[in-house]
């Protein structure tokens, strides 16, 4: 079945050694876009010159017009449409890996130190324009002139250019191609293509051709589809497009002949390799012409390859021969068989003696050489194994069995074929690997390709631990450390995946042994970053994970900082996503500590904000996993543990306070009701530790608000003189604050967050008890002198919002009993019992608050600050109007001022008047309001006209 055999191919009567008959036209003009088309002719048969019989004026694309019958198109009929349905139901899927997911790979992965050369016949650039008036026979001419010269002109040789030159100068190829598509210059596009494709049969360095091939059909890929557009585009009737699935009946006869003459171009190409390139890039364009053209041209194509001499030269033709095939008529699977079986019946001319000779010439091993066709045999095997049958399957690999030296096939055969397919017969292949030949392909790679397999789909479940055996016999005894880490990798998952840790263990084992020799693990930090990922993506349990003897020895490889810390932070973010439960495991803790260490010792003057920010998070995640318990102490002496290590993180600090703010009242909740010396020292202790640590933290309105927390949390526990500590540093931190503060790497007034940080202060102030020592009401005297210190911006009311809500504070303390209390705290109501003293220092601050508001609004008398003015005086009437004590002739006075100094310049919104003028007629048929009904009738309501 392999051998060659001659496929019937029907061109009609047309052979390019065959004597040319020569049909004479008679042609007269037809309406057809101006073209010159033949109604009736007589011919004659002679054997002559086919160029100088076109130079006496018949255009050949003329005569194959004429010839034509006529082409009406027609609706599909039923059966066609069937068909249509069916190939579109052939093509491939997203399951199958296109040819760009490749592309980046091969760039990568086959390189060259070595110098390049780039040798192009551009041909001449003398003018060839005609007038309008030319004859036929001189247009004619002229494109023959031009088909002649597309190889036969100027020569244009670049020498010595490295690798990256030579990418920028096919780079540049591929811009002048679209460049001289977008002038109307196709036949400079058609020259450029032509020489880009004599290029691949350039192989004086050879292990970059597999490169090489991928940026030149870079070009014809873009040309193939140049060409298609614009045929395409000539399709356009009455502005109605032909649909993605038309036939070559909607095709009209200029885009037919169009695209037939692109074709005899590319016909009249004298070499094969560019001549097989570029019909295979426009492969597409046939569909233009005839339903079958593709699945006849396809075959013809194939066997053009037949004479291509070198075999490296070859596979890849086949290789681009199976992509196009695929990306347009990906049903025809017999093409893409017929081009295997060809390449297996040259298989034995990678080992003869042309092939060895030019190895020795370029100084190529064997084993590097046959890697080189790997893209190529990979990508045809993955075309022909796309839902493919497994007859089929197992029909290839017994042919690829019965070749001699047939490593690279093999490995082949396991990078492209279905894992499910590769792992079912897994101990079949193990013992052909074992009868493959040592010297032309490792056999360590054999085993890399079978591993990356089996990590996909699984062997039969009694063969597992014989196909680890077998596979890490040869994987052990490599003496490379890159090959061995590049196998032992593959193998880990193998192992983690169906086996027990200690079987992991061993491996881990095996792998400190082979690469710490010499520090052979600094070369190899990917494949070891690789393995401690796969080995946390299965064993993801790490009380399991840490009683692998060999885990932590492992993790003592990664001596390079940077690539140690991603693999901490790898750990770390399998722990907080796999962690169910809050542990206390000593293992686990000493362990985790260690790589939350080593991160944060990682941090310094040019780490990145994002960068702390991550790592604070996942030390964060595994801080609040932690948990002793009821045993407090033990779980307070971790987080005092905790501040010790990772002081550089702000997040982690502020984390720790809450942490220990939330122990003290877990606390105060479990011994509810047996409040203990020992449970009171054990309190303080968790204040003392908020209290030393927020001075060391950097933004100011983190330390203001956990001042304040703290001190809340104290109250709560009965630790008096602490909250007096922590609000009074609070209050003593509020000067510091910035005209400006930075929110999200912008800079923001900070005055909106220091009115809400001081609104929150005052509502915790009300029941926070006077010190016996410090007089009546200390903390609010002292902020209040803070506040009138503060040098507040000049366009701002803040300050003045801010007095309004220490009256409603003040308004709340002359209560009998106050609004809200602290458990087992008693507050002032309780303390001085409503006593005439206390509560004439309340109406003498809050005096001194009402005359600065009003100040205020009397500075605000200008033309540009009434509307100011009038939107204080009204939130100041409703401060009075809800906290107030309107029986006080002096405070209803004021606030009838208030309300018509709101209205007095036409700045106020009538209808908040008009609802507020609403709510106090409401207020006054309550129980004890009738003052309000006095209040109503004396408060206007003014229009703006």
């Amino acid at each position: 079945m392999c051998k060659l055999e001659s496929v019937p191919l029907d061109f009609g009567d047309y052979h390019p050694l065959k004597p040319i008959t020569v049909t004479e036209s008679k042609t007269k003009k037809m309406n057809r876009k101006g073209s010159t088309s033949s109604t009736s002719s007589s011919s004659s048969s002679s054997v002559m010159d086919p160029l100088s019989s076109v130079l006496d004026g018949t255009d050949p694309l003329s005569l194959f017009a004429a010839a034509a019958d006529p082409v009406t198109a027609a609706p599909p009929t039923d059966g066609a449409r069937r068909k249509r349905d069916k190939d579109e139901s052939s093509a491939v899927g997203s399951d199958f890996e296109p040819w760009s997911s490749k592309r980046g790979e091969i760039l990568a992965r086959y390189t060259t130190t070595e110098k390049l050369s780039i040798n192009l016949y551009m041909g001449s650039e003398k003018g060839k324009a005609t007038t309008t008036g030319s004859a036929v026979s001189e247009k004619v001419r002229t494109r023959l002139e031009e088909l002649d010269d597309l190889e036969e002109g100027s020569q244009k040789e670049l020498l010595n250019l490295t690798q990256q030159d030579y990418m920028n100068r096919i780079e540049e190829l591929n811009q002048s191609l679209k460049d001289a598509w977008s002038s109307d210059q196709k036949v400079k596009a058609l020259k450029i293509v032509i020489q880009c494709s004599k290029l691949l049969s350039d192989t004086t360095v050879i292990q970059f051709y597999p490169s090489k091939f991928v940026l030149i059909t870079d070009i014809l890929d873009t040309f193939g589809k140049l060409v298609y557009e614009r045929i395409l585009s000539m399709c356009v009737d009455n502005r109605v497009s032909l649909p993605d699935n038309f036939s070559p009946e909607s095709v009209n006869d200029t885009a037919k002949e169009t695209c037939l003459n692109w074709f005899f171009k590319i016909a009249s190409i004298r070499e094969l390799i560019p001549r097989f390139y570029v019909e295979a890039a426009i492969l597409k364009c046939n569909k233009f012409l005839s339903k079958t053209g593709i699945s006849e041209c396809l075959p013809r194509l194939t066997s053009m390859i037949r004479g291509i001499g070198d075999p490296l030269v070859a596979v890849y033709a086949r290789a681009y021969l199976c992509r196009v095939g695929m990306e347009v008529a990906p049903q025809l699977k017999e093409s893409l068989n017929k081009n295997f079986f060809d390449f297996l019946l040259t298989f034995k001319q990678i080992h003869g003696d042309t092939v060895q000779n030019q190895l020795v010439v370029q100084c190529v091993e064997i084993p590097l050489y046959l890697t080189l066709y790997s893209p190529a045999i990979d990508w045809i095997l993955q075309c022909i194994a796309y839902h493919a049958p497994d007859v089929l399957l197992t029909e290839m690999m017994e042919r690829c069995k019965k070749l001699g030296n047939n490593a690279l096939l093999l490995n082949s055969v396991m990078s492209a074929f279905r894992a499910e397919f590769i792992a079912a017969r897994s101990m079949d292949f193990i013992g052909m690997i074992k009868e493959c030949d040592e010297s032309g392909f490792p056999k360590h790679l054999l085993f890399r390709s079978l591993g990356l397999n089996l990590a996909l789909a699984d062997p039969p479940e009694n063969d597992r631990l014989q196909i680890l055996n077998e596979a890490w016999k040869v994987i052990t005894k490599l003496k490379n450390p890159q090959d061995y880490i590049n196998c032992a990798e593959v193998w880990v998952e193998y192992t983690c995946r169906h086996f027990t840790k200690r079987e992991v263990n061993t491996v881990l084992a095996d792998v400190i042994k082979h690469m710490t020799p010499d520090r052979a693990f600094e070369d190899a930090y990917p494949q070891l970053q690789s393995i401690i990922q796969k080995v946390i993506t299965y064993i993801y349990d790490f009380a399991l994970l840490f009683s692998v003897e060999k885990f932590l020895p492992f993790l003592d490889m990664f001596q390079k900082e940077s690539v140690r810390v991603e693999v901490c932070k790898c750990i770390m973010e399998s722990f907080i996503k796999h962690q169910q439960e809050p542990t206390k495991d000593p293992v686990i803790l000493n362990a985790l500590l260690h790589v939350c260490k080593t991160m944060h010792d990682s941090v310094n003057a040019l780490t990145l904000e994002d960068e702390k920010r991550m790592l604070a998070a996942l030390i964060n995640g595994f801080i609040k996993m932690v948990s002793f318990g009821r045993d407090f102490e033990q779980q307070l002496s971790f987080y005092v543990e905790a501040r010790s290590m990772f002081c550089n993180l702000e997040p982690v600090l502020v984390q720790l306070i809450h942490s220990v703010n939330q122990l003290a009242m877990e606390t105060r909740r479990v011994m509810k009701g047996n409040h203990s010396r020992k449970t009171a020292a054990f309190v303080r202790a968790c204040v003392a530790f908020c209290f030393i640590t927020i001075p060391s933290l950097s933004s100011i309105f983190t330390r203001l608000n956990l001042y304040l927390h703290s001190g809340q949390v104290a109250l709560a526990n009965q630790c008096l003189s602490q909250a007096d500590a922590f609000f009074k540093a609070a209050v003593s931190l509020v000067p510091e604050v910035p005209k400006m503060i930075s929110v999200d790497g912008k800079m923001r007034p900070s005055d909106a967050f220091l009115l809400e940080f001081l609104c929150n202060f005052f509502s915790t102030l009300l029941v926070v008890p006077d010190h016996p020592e410090q007089g009546v009401l200390f903390l609010v005297r002292g902020l209040l002198n803070v506040i009138q210190d503060y040098t507040w911006e000049d366009n701002s009311d803040d300050k003045i919002r801010i007095y309004t809500n220490v009256l409603h504070l003040l308004s709340a303390m002359t209560q009998e009993a106050f609004i809200y209390h602290v458990d087992k705290v008693d507050s002032n109501d309780a303390l001085y019992g409503g006593d005439s003293k206390f509560l004439a220092e309340i109406n003498k601050l809050s005096e001194t608050v009402v005359s600065q508001i009003l100040d205020h609004l009397k500075t605000l008398g200008k033309e540009e600050t009434l509307k100011r003015q009038s939107q204080l005086a009204l939130y100041f009437f409703n401060t009075i109007l809800a906290h107030g004590d309107l029986r006080n002739n002096r405070l209803n006075q004021l606030s009838v001022n208030l309300w018509n100094l709101a209205q007095k310049h036409g700045f106020a919104d009538t209808k908040t008047m008009v609802k507020t003028l609403e709510y106090i007629k409401r207020r006054s048929k309550q129980p004890e309001m009738s003052h309000f009904t006095d209040l109503a009738l004396r408060l206007p309501l003014q229009s703006r006209t």
